[in-house]
């Protein structure tokens, strides 16, 4: 089987090399920044192309969009340049998240300016970030560059959406002040280990006395090494793990009238992270009626698993839980009450149960049809 992505050691080394790259804060002085290119261009035949974003505190979106650049050929081992002097800006290779200018034939991504109104397309409508707007234009090139295959593969398209689906977007939102729920209900818990909110407190923090430029921009190359790594990461996740559990599911979907015929039942052949899968899949390969159960081997391989599947992805609730008679039965007597041998337990919830045998998991399903 030919391996489709680039050894995740080598890609995180990339990374973590760009990232001793110079960060500077430069003066409000155009003369200032032209005697910093001349004597760098005295010690140096080859000046490292500049990315520019603002200085002081910092977010997740300026932090990430320069990270993702990074990891471009054309901004490979880039230096960071942290300033808000329009005219130093407009002689750096890209600039971030400052400037007023979404210009990607020029690699500027700012948001901030008024009429923006960018979103990423593809169904999804949150306005873009800095972040977004670079992922938007070099999102396929650094995925294809995991996959060690070219921008037109389908797989790299599928990743494209999958990440910005599942990482890029909340850092969007976040950054535009977009909430995720249309509601004004107080949240029943908080939630501050989100991405956006753990770059928030690198910033330095407001008791402390050294209030420096180097050491903010020590707390932003933090910034960028934590995104960075995170985003990559993430794509390792959806090229070692997402895709080849896609591939199992599309065919096990496909085959799903073999198993009953009101093709609601569906077999894992392989274990494999499917619920991530369902969902997009049931509307893609047009599933009517909606699958209702998923059968597999549990991990000990000693029995076998029915899972109900939920309503929706991140929810609880089941489209069609297991008969309530059986919940929270176990062994001789859910064998007793269900009529099918072999029985192991019903969860409370109904959500999952388990049965001794193959056949015996597919009558479980069966008879939960029918109920």
């Amino acid at each position: 089987m030919t391996t489709l992505f680039r050894p995740w050691s080598s890609t995180l080394k990339q990374l973590l090399h760009h990232s001793h790259r110079p960060t500077f804060t430069l003066p409000s002085n155009t003369t200032s920044y032209n005697r910093f290119l001349s004597s760098s261009s005295s010690s140096t035949l080859s000046l490292p192309k500049r990315i520019g974003t603002h200085n002081g505190s910092f977010h997740c979106d300026e932090a990430l969009g320069c990270s993702l650049l990074r990891l471009t050929s054309k901004f490979s081992g880039s230096d960071i340049v942290r300033t808000r002097d329009l005219q130093v800006l407009e002689m750096l290779d890209a600039v971030v998240d400052v400037g007023g200018v979404f210009e990607p034939s020029r690699d500027r991504y700012d948001h901030h300016q008024k009429g923006f109104n960018e979103v990423f397309g593809h169904g999804f409508d949150t306005k873009l970030s800095s972040a977004g707007l670079v992922y938007k234009h070099y999102g396929k090139e650094i995925i294809a560059k995991e996959l060690e295959v070219d921008q037109e593969h389908p797989n790299v398209h599928r990743l494209f959406l999958a990440v910005y689906k599942n990482f890029i977007e909340a850092v969007d939102a976040a950054d535009n002040g977009i909430n995720q729920y249309d509601s004004d209900l107080s949240p029943k818990y908080v939630i501050n280990t989100y991405l956006s909110s753990r770059v928030g407190r690198l910033n330095l923090n407001w008791t402390d006395p050294d209030q420096s430029s180097e050491r903010e921009n020590e707390a932003f190359q933090k910034a960028m090494n934590l995104t960075g790594t995170e985003f990559l990461e993430t794509v390792h996740f959806y090229v070692q793990s997402w895709l080849p559990a896609r591939s199992i599911v599309v065919e096990c979907l496909a085959a799903r009238h073999d198993v009953d015929s009101s093709g609601e039942i569906m077999v894992l052949k392989k274990s494999c992270p499917w619920k991530l899968h369902i969902f997009e899949l049931e509307a893609e390969m047009k599933v009517e009626p909606s699958l209702k159960y998923v059968i597999y081997e549990d991990d000990r391989r000693t029995s076998w698993r029915v899972q109900a599947v939920a309503v929706g992805p991140d929810k609880f609730e089941s489209r069609k839980p297991l008969p309530y008679q059986w919940r929270g039965l176990e062994g001789n007597e859910l064998s007793e009450i269900s009529g099918i041998p072999g029985c192991v337990f019903v969860h409370m919830s109904g959500f999952i149960g388990g049965n001794k045998t193959y056949e015996g998991a597919i009558e479980m399903a069966r008879a939960s049809l029918k109920a």
